[in-house]
């Protein structure tokens, strides 16, 4: 059962050697790794990679999303440059991860829904977007391979959310114009401010910082020095501050979840160091922890309690009955094209759903990225993203034990990696601003450190007798 697990799952593949017999992937791969030798612009390959990179994440928030896609495009472009110049003689080279390949296997679905598309047009040019984001992946997966870069990411990210979040802290004290009806208007809370800084939608705010929320809480634990920590802490409390403003239910249930998820790994990561009355109750403490603190937050905060027993009022609250009757019309669009669905991306969505939709109840999308992944590629699809997300997080837990081995403290980073991921998927159950450009970027970039962190597994042998560096990550 075991050997099923880890063929499934990719981990025992010898993926290295197998791929460097092949005659396709040395068609593309490292086919022009001699010019690069002696190329001028290559040289500098890796920080002009990381400038690009750090322009993405550094403008997203700020930027229109057609800006955001011609950097895509860019990244794109020198992903493709860097690829095909790379040496693959190194023995420290690493062209795919088995992460490539459930999206490759992800990305082919997509394909074929377009090809089978009833609006083939609109499928196409969201087919070019899916495309980009992919692509992206492998860029971040490539460059971030380095601690440093990799490092230097995590850190813009941070500062740039602080200035996202001190600016919605600013429209909750000072007030903003609520641009629609974000709450439900016989509500007690149709008055409340939500804050949406520099995004434009609260909901999509609060998809933006739950990143920042859990990459900012373990940069408490990694960064070295007390400067370095207040910097950290002062982050978290900035931009939960600003997470809670956003009054997004969707996102709410995200970071709850992906706080669960860090109270049952980082007793794992610890408990080396743990005395043995900490390993037996720490994990209890935690979670007991946790539930003192939801319920406090309840108790003391009515706005809070209003809003979150909002959540269970089912066709009550006007923004429920909304996405229940979306969904009505979804589920007859999956009945109809349950295979390879409708074809990618939103405008595919919008040429179809008004066919299905109830009468007054027009959306843009599914309000559930796991609709709209099998509405937009059928049950297919799903079956290739879950496969993705099984082989994504068993190679992070793999890569992770790893570095636990190795006292390596870069392994936070890939917890926090993997910890985002699953809140951003408990968000995305009941809302898709997972599709939107600052939010997707940073989807798949937590995908790329997962990947960044793989090591074949000849390679992870040999550095089992290795010095271990635990000081790696440190800021």
């Amino acid at each position: 059962m075991n050997l099923v697990w880890q063929r499934f799952t990719l981990s025992s593949v010898p993926l290295k050697e197998y791929l460097r017999g092949s005659l396709l992937y040395r068609s593309v791969f490292g086919v022009l790794g001699s010019w690069r030798q002696g190329s001028i612009l290559l040289q500098w390959g890796d920080a002009i990679a990381a400038a690009l990179l750090s322009l993405v994440y550094a403008l997203a928030p700020f930027v229109s999303t057609t800006l955001i896609g011609l950097l895509l495009v860019a990244c794109v472009g020198f992903w493709f440059l860097l690829t095909v110049s790379d040496d693959m003689r190194s023995p420290d080279y690493v062209g795919v991860t088995p992460i490539h390949i459930p999206v490759c296997i992800f990305w082919g679905a997509a394909v074929i829904a377009t090809a089978l598309s009833p609006v083939k047009a609109a499928a196409r040019s969201d087919l070019i977007t899916f495309t980009l984001y992919l692509c992206l992946f492998a860029f971040c997966a490539r460059v971030l391979r380095s601690p440093r870069i990799r490092s230097w990411l995590i850190i813009l990210y941070l500062h740039v959310s602080l200035i996202v979040s001190i600016y919605g802290l600013r429209q909750k004290f000072f007030g903003v114009a609520q641009l629609a009806t974000w709450v439900d208007p016989e509500s007690p809370l149709s008055k409340s401010v939500r804050v949406y800084s520099y995004l434009g939608n609260p909901n999509l705010l609060g998809g933006y910082l739950l990143p920042a929320v859990i990459l900012s809480l373990i940069a408490i634990f990694s960064w070295r020095g007390l400067p370095r920590k207040a910097l950290a802490i002062t982050m978290f409390v900035v931009n939960l501050a600003c997470f809670r403003f956003t009054d997004s239910r969707g996102a709410f249930i995200g970071l709850a979840v992906a706080l669960i998820a860090l109270v049952f790994i980082l007793p794992y990561w610890y408990q080396e160091y743990l005395h043995p009355f900490w390993r037996k109750w720490l994990l209890p403490m935690l979670i007991g922890g946790f539930a003192a603190l939801i319920v406090a937050a309840l108790v003391f905060s009515n706005e809070f309690r209003l809003r979150i027993l909002s959540i269970f009022a089912g066709r009550a609250d006007s923004s429920n009955n909304f996405r229940m009757n979306v969904w009505t019309g979804v589920f007859k669009m999956i009945g109809d094209y349950p295979v390879f669905g409708i074809g990618p991306g939103h405008n595919s969505f919008n040429k179809v759903y008004p066919l299905y939709q109830l009468p007054r109840y027009t959306a843009l999308s599914a309000y559930s990225i796991f609709l709209e992944i099998i509405v937009e590629t059928g049950f297919v699809g799903l079956a290739s993203f879950i496969w993705l997300l099984i082989v994504t997080f068993n190679a992070g837990l793999l890569q992770l034990q790893r570095l636990r081995q190795l006292k390596n403290s870069d392994g936070l980073w890939l917890i926090g990696a993997m910890v985002t991921m699953v809140g951003m998927l408990a968000h995305g159950l009941v809302d898709t601003v997972w599709y939107r450009p600052q939010v997707n970027t940073l989807w798949w970039l937590m995908v790329g450190i997962v990947a960044s962190y793989y090591t074949p597994l000849r390679q992870a042998k040999k550095q089992e007798f290795t010095s271990p560096n635990p000081n790696s990550a440190a800021y």
